[in-house]
């Protein structure tokens, strides 16, 4: 089947690895659009078990477009992931909907307003960090018993390298929590067989959101605080522009699969050269 409306991943995705996830059972946040659609999409197609969350109810869309693509199941629930009741509710879908829980990807996340940090109000700010760092929280929280008793798992965390960037502090602040989560938890997994990574991605093409994640810019000014955000992206990275959905997920994917066994408590940058 073809994807559902707004995104631009092919029905099948470039240079897929077969049976790379067959038989396990993944969760995929953020996953009507965006990177975390494209990661879903891959995941089904190499064959393993998949469980889509968002708030948008377009999940369920996405998710019946994904059900004939591979040889695992294609689910989907909606959650309001900046609460813990909605993280474990996922979690309680999954272990229902699963024979085994066995990887985590956090993608929920992303900048709300783009303007200087001395033009965010409080509750702005406030705003800014539930989206891009309490749905990451949550899930590792509510995931990490059940990987514990399971002998072992994998959450792979989306950060970002714009934790330098401009014209969105607040963003960025939560992005770095992103990565001390990363390490911290890392270390804590370690003894359980529980690998903690994180992909940090930089500027990447996407269709316009089918569920804005903020209010857009107004007018003038706003619109050039946002050209400023794009202006040094394209600058910070070696390869002078953005990178495709495609390019985000097949390094989350890695990351995600047994082909990175030895891999735990590391951040890889995925911005065409920019650390971030």
């Amino acid at each position: 089947m073809s994807a559902p409306v707004g995104q631009n991943v092919g029905d099948r995705p470039r240079h897929i690895t077969p049976e790379r996830f067959f038989g396990q059972g993944v969760i995929v946040t953020g996953a009507a659009q965006g990177i975390g659609y494209a990661v879903a999409h891959r995941i089904a197609h190499e064959d393993g078990t998949v469980l889509l969350v968002d708030r948008a109810e377009v999940v369920h869309e996405v998710a019946d477009s994904l059900a004939d693509v591979g040889e695992g199941s294609v689910t989907s629930v909606t959650a309001d992931l900046e609460t813990f009741e909605g993280a474990q509710a996922v979690i309680d879908a999954a272990r229902g909907s699963m024979r085994s829980l066995d990887i985590l990807i956090n993608v929920v996340g992303g900048t709300i307003w783009a303007k200087p940090y001395d033009r965010y109000g409080v509750d702005e700010i406030e705003k800014e960090i539930r989206r891009s760092l309490f749905p990451t929280l949550w899930m590792c929280r509510a995931a990490m018993p059940v990987f514990i008793g399971n002998g072992g798992g994998t959450i792979v965390n989306v950060s970002s390298v714009a934790t330098r960037g401009v014209n969105r502090v607040p963003y960025a602040a939560a992005k770095g929590g992103v990565n001390a989560l990363t390490s911290a938890l890392a270390l804590e997994g370690a003894p359980h067989n529980v690998r903690v990574v994180a992909a940090a991605p930089g500027g990447t093409l996407a269709p316009e959101r089918m569920v804005p994640r903020g209010p857009g810019p107004e007018g003038v000014t706003e619109e050039g605080w946002y050209r400023a955000i794009v202006d040094q992206t394209i600058d910070s990275s070696l390869m002078g522009r953005y990178g495709t959905l495609d390019e985000q997920a097949a390094p989350i994917c890695f990351l995600a699969s047994e082909e990175a066994s030895y891999i735990t408590g590391s951040v890889l940058p995925v911005a065409g050269g920019d650390q971030g």
